[in-house]
């Protein structure tokens, strides 16, 4: 291959790179669809996970002393290290999507939310049954696992989600937690928000966020930035804590007690199924309607709509693997 061939391949790869990273940030905006599936997917969930695994404190403390001119080399070499380039270029396209998704489902779901949830009803139960197939409930541990799952689940579905509130305090928390699932095949962080009750309040302020900055940058007041920004920020915070922490130790907990980690991880998203029907039957609440055959009907075939969907990408991604 030529020096110009190989010239253009590299922002072309850097572009294909890009377009998989949106493809797993609208996963990720969604309920029910892992970003890391849709990774696994596209063939780079392994060099993902190798990358988020490799940023350690040490390997951050290099990159921040750059600053300094003599370090510059160490700092260059740390980001080599954590693939740094791959995971800026992915996490563009990431925020690209969540970005873009969440303005349209926070729509979705005030304007349309029988619908909406009966969407995200059928990405959920059919990420339940396809995960299940891999899942054994031979054993104690597996049985414990699968019931701690499922009732951690059901309960937050309730109104325990709700009580948590929106303090800074949550929001970091329900960061730390989301960023965790996002890089497992099966579990969506959207669904852990759905679950602690923060879903809808992430994606609005997100949408808010987005909206006030693009009033700053065309002459707004910059004040208004500071309530949404500053929530979007501690949002990022928890996921950084998540990223070495609960991240971690979940990917400890599948390395060593494989069985029982997935028997509660996929119980858990059986648990979340009582999720959506919660938030329509609040959202009909208040627009001052209530549950009738027309819309139980509207509910029902948005779910197997969503269940085809995620049966599709199932069906690929075993073509991708075989």
């Amino acid at each position: 291959m030529s020096t110009h061939e190989d010239e253009r391949s590299v922002p072309l790869s850097w572009l294909v790179l890009y377009l998989k990273g949106i493809c797993m940030g609208a996963a990720d905006a969604v309920p029910g669809v892992s970003g890391g599936t849709i990774a696994l997917v596209t063939g780079i969930y392994e060099r993902l996970i190798s990358a988020v695994t490799a940023i350690t404190p040490d390997r951050i403390g290099r990159v921040l002393g750059g600053v300094v001119p003599g370090r510059r080399r160490d700092a260059v070499d740390a980001l080599r290290e954590v693939d740094a380039g791959f995971l800026v270029v992915l996490g563009a396209g990431i925020a690209t999507a969540i970005i873009t998704v969440t303005r349209v489902l926070t729509v979705a779901i005030d304007q349309f939310p029988v619908p909406t949830f009966g969407f995200f009803f059928g990405l959920i139960a059919a990420s339940a049954i396809v995960l299940y197939a891999q899942v054994s409930l031979e054993g104690t541990r597996q049985l414990v696992a699968a019931v701690a799952g499922f009732t951690v689940a059901f309960v937050a579905s309730g109104s325990v989600g709700t009580a948590l509130g929106n303090s800074l305090s949550v929001t970091v928390v329900a960061g730390a937690i989301a960023v965790s699932a996002m890089i497992l095949p099966g579990i969506s962080g959207s669904l852990l928000l759905l679950l602690l009750g923060q879903y809808e309040y992430m994606t609005g302020t997100l949408s808010e966020f987005v909206d006030t900055l693009i009033d700053v940058v065309t002459g707004g007041p910059v004040s208004a930035l500071v309530e949404p920004g500053t929530i979007v920020v501690a949002f990022i915070a928890g996921a950084l804590v998540g990223l070495f922490t609960i991240a971690h130790a979940v990917r400890w907990a599948l390395e060593h007690y494989r069985r029982p980690t997935l028997a509660f991880l996929v119980s858990l998203i059986v648990g979340a199924l009582r999720a959506p029907v919660v938030k329509t039957t609040e959202k009909l609440g208040e627009l001052g309607q209530s549950w009738s055959l027309e819309l139980f009907g509207i509910f029902a075939l948005a779910a197997v709509v969503g269940a085809i969907l995620v049966l599709l990408v199932d069906r690929y991604t075993e073509v991708i693997e075989s």
